[in-house]
């Protein structure tokens, strides 16, 4: 069995979405100076790093963080390799041959590239889906979409296809790093931060061989 850790490292040099707070971690307690411990702050968005997005993020009256069902967040998933794709459309999935039944897909693409060499940047160019391949994996029966970068939307239009799951309670699961991991089924894990009343949370995410 081989456990991949695929949740991004939250630091100051984590890159975040334009205009979201950067990431501060902070020790307000340090040895070093005699305290009795070391004590740190954080202060950063729902949506650093590895992270799920809630119904409410864009939904008014979707459900917030905390309400998401555990069942759907650990499970089988499959990993599509896309090396090639410049948008993930609903050709692309149709050429993906993701086997049927599947419920949890995860977009390996160029993106992964970008965790590797440790990026601390921000790209708008990055790999992400159209309205309407959202629309084919909600047709399809997937219940949980997870992404390599920090949306699952296209940088210049990000409403419409985190609309198209959220609306049909599908789990968005972005900033994953999956540059070390390879085409096929896994055992999926991720644990959103059980925050009250929020949109999104960050999250430890793995994947088990099976």
């Amino acid at each position: 069995m081989r456990v991949y850790d695929v949740t991004l490292t939250i630091s100051p040099a984590l890159p975040t979405w334009p205009g979201d707070p950067t990431v501060k971690v902070e020790r307000n307690l340090k040895m070093e100076q005699g305290d009795v411990c070391n004590l740190t702050h954080l202060s950063l968005s729902a949506h650093t790093g590895t992270h799920v997005d809630a119904p409410f993020h864009f939904i008014p009256d979707g459900d917030t963080v905390e309400n998401l069902p555990l069942k759907t967040l650990i499970g089988r998933a499959y990993v599509v390799d896309l090396p090639r794709a410049e948008r993930i459309t609903t050709e692309t999935l149709q050429n993906a041959d993701i086997p049927p039944r599947t419920r949890r897909v995860l977009f390996k693409t160029r993106n992964s590239r970008q965790w590797a060499k440790g990026a601390t940047d921000f790209i708008e160019n990055y790999v992400a889906l159209t309205p309407d391949a959202a629309a084919y994996l909600v047709k399809r029966g997937v219940k949980l979409v997870g992404v390599d970068y920090l949306s699952v939307a296209p940088f210049d239009d990000v409403a419409p296809t985190h609309e198209v799951l959220l609306k049909a309670g599908v789990v968005i699961v972005e900033g994953l790093d999956l540059s070390e991991v390879a085409q096929g089924r896994y055992t999926f894990y991720c644990l959103p931060l059980k925050i009250a009343g929020s949109d999104g949370a960050p999250a430890r995410a793995m994947l088990v061989g099976v």
